[in-house]
């Protein structure tokens, strides 16, 4: 380690870089957070906005990159920036290793953490694994368990069984084929991804196919998406304003909104597709999980497993109250809330931080 002293651990911040989101945790060296903080960051836009998405988090948590040792998972490779996953990887590792330095280390899934010079080698295991880095934090704190990790795009639904993580595959491709990774999420899922047709006042209606509306909308309307999570804008590039979000939704069923309209109707419209978008994930759900086994939620969604976890009698429990949570300092909910939707960020430094726990032994 070039410039810490080698009788120092430093603390580690884990990274999650998705591709439209930019995630970061803090944490000391007992794996107690300190700091988190999540940016909009479209990754689709350019390298660019990862350079500046990096070093706005650096400054919003007054961190000297060479200070602390830094742990990596990404799913951004999939933005449609890049030809294919491998370019993806090996360009975002080159842009994060440049910024972070040589305390950067890169999440391969059950290879470990491997420095930006492996990471060709091995980018199939790194490229949008950081489910795989949440469970095994959870798989340390419960036998048997099903973790369902809803986020703003996609859903990650993966079964933990006698303290291990039950993966038979970890790509992209594999996980769609078995219902372990699901493109549905409470914010930038379009909501004609939704169904076809929609309920509406006693009638089956079409639905546009046109990126009209999307699921933040519907949270917007049902009161459950926090304003700290909903940092994406909106399929209009307008506000989000009570009137405005409904003016969205319905133009999906080619009606229109006007100040006077009683917003109960559009309100039902949104409780319409949240049924819609919890019977799918619900469905993918019944297909591993087994009576008694309890339900572990969390990111941006996390509101929706539970309902499902209530909907099916067991027991729910957020990702957080799992891992002795402590918080460096004082007890801070706001870091708890981001935890819970940054879950894979702080995984992966915990994960570092075990990692060099074994390594001073």
């Amino acid at each position: 380690m070039s410039s810490m002293a080698s009788n120092i651990t430093p603390n580690i911040l884990g990274w999650d870089i998705g591709g439209a989101h930019l995630k970061a945790v803090l944490l000391d060296t007992k794996g107690d957070a300190i700091s988190s903080i999540q940016l909009p960051c479209p990754l689709w836009k350019g390298l660019d906005v990862l350079q500046r998405g990096i070093s706005t988090a650096l400054q919003a948590l007054n961190i000297e990159p060479s200070s602390v040792c830094h742990a990596i998972t990404m799913t951004g490779e999939l933005v449609d920036l890049f030809e294919n996953r491998h370019q993806g990887v090996c360009e975002i590792t080159k842009v994060a290793a440049d910024l972070l330095g040589e305390q950067a280390l890169f999440y391969a899934a059950n290879i470990g953490f491997v420095p930006l010079q492996e990471v060709a080698a091995v980018s199939e295991n790194i490229a949008s694994t950081n489910w795989h880095a949440s469970a095994s934090v959870l798989a340390l704190h419960m036998q048997d368990a099903l973790f369902v990790d809803i986020g703003s795009t996609t859903t990650d639904i993966i079964a933990i069984k006698d303290g291990k993580v039950v993966c038979a595959g970890l790509s992209d491709a594999y996980r769609l084929t078995a219902d372990s990774l699901i493109y549905t999420g409470v914010v930038r899922t379009p909501v004609m991804a939704l169904a076809q047709k929609l309920s509406f006042e006693g009638n089956k209606v079409n639905v546009a196919a046109e990126y009209f509306a999307t699921m933040a909308d519907v949270y917007r309307l049902t009161g459950e998406l926090l304003p700290e999570y909903d940092k994406t804008e909106t399929a209009d590039g307008k506000g989000k304003t009570p009137l405005e979000t409904a003016r969205r939704l319905a133009r999906m069923i080619g009606h229109d909104v006007v100040a006077s309209d009683d917003a109960k109707k559009w309100i039902k419209l949104a409780l319409t597709c949240r049924d819609l978008q919890i019977q799918q994930i619900k469905s993918a759900m019944l297909k591993q999980w087994k009576p008694n086994i309890p339900i572990i939620g969390t990111g941006a969604g996390s509101f929706l497993v539970k309902a499902i976890a209530d909907d099916l009698g067991c027991r729910f429990v957020r990702a957080y109250e799992l891992i002795s949570m402590r918080f460096a300092g004082q007890s801070n909910l706001v870091i708890q809330h981001d935890i819970q939707v940054c879950f894979p960020a702080y995984a992966v430094a915990y994960l570092r931080v075990k990692s060099l726990c074994v390594h001073k032994i």
